[in-house]
């Protein structure tokens, strides 16, 4: 059987059911394609942790517990590995050699957010893809130098950000010629669920995010945090009981205080969206999704949609989300409702409530036709050079 591998971080994001699903995709559609998929994360050992909060051996570390959980339970516990970033070694499924052998097999590394970057393993694929899930983090840390973008070694060069290299996107290329692909879903996964309450509409997020503001020429590009400030009335203005399972600081107290005041409903994202089953359990159970995105996605244009999205879409939700470019790409209106400013927001959130059936159905609608992971990898491996 044909073998490609998938990189990305599964225990550095432990207890993040939505982070794992992303990178369960793509193993998961991939194999419905036919191919042996091998999965490799490398993790350094000063972020290990145990069951108290405190430093450990990657072999006492709640991250391997939590690799080992997710990779057993979706059949990957042989074809998998946390590798040691400082020694290589292996833990939780293959062995070292092992790897090594794989690696020079297969005929493609998907490496996403390139993650892999251990010489001894990663120069053993003979042809190497790097997967851009963060549109503008990526080609700005790159046009300034930050090697902490990891683009180096890669052959092909993908991006999530679809107006990425076009006249409409104030996001550098670098030269490099970026190929556009979509977040897939795996549509059996994600199955048409009937809402316990239309009315609750829901989102996962993370106040500040794992980076912070980036700083290009004189422009200065925002966060999460400073997007959701801006609709901090929404509640007030429609039906819909609108909830985050959010991850904020202690040292935000005032913006939650900001956000409990102004109607929001908050829950911690680690009750309900701590593996991959609770994630799904938890969108799926919702009426629908309401969320902005990264200020850095919006003021470029960069087309950026969410992964997280898709899967609310394939579970016939319909999602009211702000618009990062991808109104000119995608079916808006029905279903998948965009958004720039607070009336907007407003009247979408209104339509959606009078005509909440319909909505459900074009959400599903649009997932299967515009994030089949059939569709969606056949045709990057073709671009990839690999025959599906």
């Amino acid at each position: 059987m044909r073998l490609i591998a998938v990189s990305g971080a599964l225990a550095n994001k432990s207890r993040n059911g939505g982070e794992a699903w992303v990178r369960l995709s793509w193993v998961r559609g991939l194999r419905r394609l036919g191919y042996r998929v091998l999965f490799l994360e490398q993790i350094a050992p000063d972020v290990c942790r145990d069951e108290t909060g405190d430093a450990c051996t990657i072999e006492a570390s709640t991250n391997l517990a939590y690799f080992k959980a997710v990779t057993e339970r979706f059949g990957l516990a042989g074809s998998g590995a946390l590798i040691d970033a400082s020694t290589g070694a292996a833990h939780g499924g293959l062995t070292r050699g092992e790897i090594l052998t794989l690696a020079s097999d297969a005929e493609l590394l998907i490496n996403i957010s390139g993650h892999l970057t251990l010489p001894a393993v990663f120069d053993r694929f003979h042809r190497k893809a790097f997967i851009d899930i963060d549109p503008g983090f990526t080609q700005f840390w790159h046009a300034s130098g930050n090697p902490g973008a990891h683009l180096a070694g890669h052959d092909l060069f993908f991006t999530i950000g679809e107006r990425i290299g076009t006249d409409s996107c104030s996001i550098p290329t670098g030269g490099i010629g970026w190929r556009h692909t979509r977040q897939s879903v795996v549509l059996d996964d994600w199955p048409i669920t009937p809402a316990t309450d239309r009315d609750r509409f829901t989102t996962v997020a993370s106040w500040r995010g794992a980076f912070g503001p980036v700083q290009f020429g004189a422009k200065r590009f925002g966060l999460k945090v400073h997007e959701f400030r801006k609709f901090v009335d929404l509640p007030r203005r429609v039906k819909q009981t609108l909830e985050i399972a959010l991850d904020i600081h202690a040292a935000d107290a005032m913006d939650r205080a900001l956000l409990e005041t102004h109607g929001w409903r908050l829950i911690s994202p680690g009750e309900v969206a701590f593996d991959p089953h609770s994630f799904r359990r938890y969108v799926q159970q919702s009426g629908g999704e309401f969320s902005v995105a990264q200020g850095i996605y919006v003021e470029t244009n960069s087309g950026w949609f969410s992964d997280r999205t898709v899967r609310y879409l394939a579970s016939g939700k319909p999602a009211l989300v702000q618009d990062t470019g991808f109104s000119d790409l995608l079916p808006c209106g029905k279903g998948l409702v965009p958004f720039r400013t607070l009336e907007q927001a407003s009247a979408g959130a209104a339509e959606i409530a009078a005509n909440y059936d319909e909505h459900a159905a074009a959400a599903r609608a649009i997932a299967v036709s515009y994030f089949d992971s059939d569709v969606i990898l056949s045709r990057f491996l073709q671009e990839s050079g690999v025959a599906v």
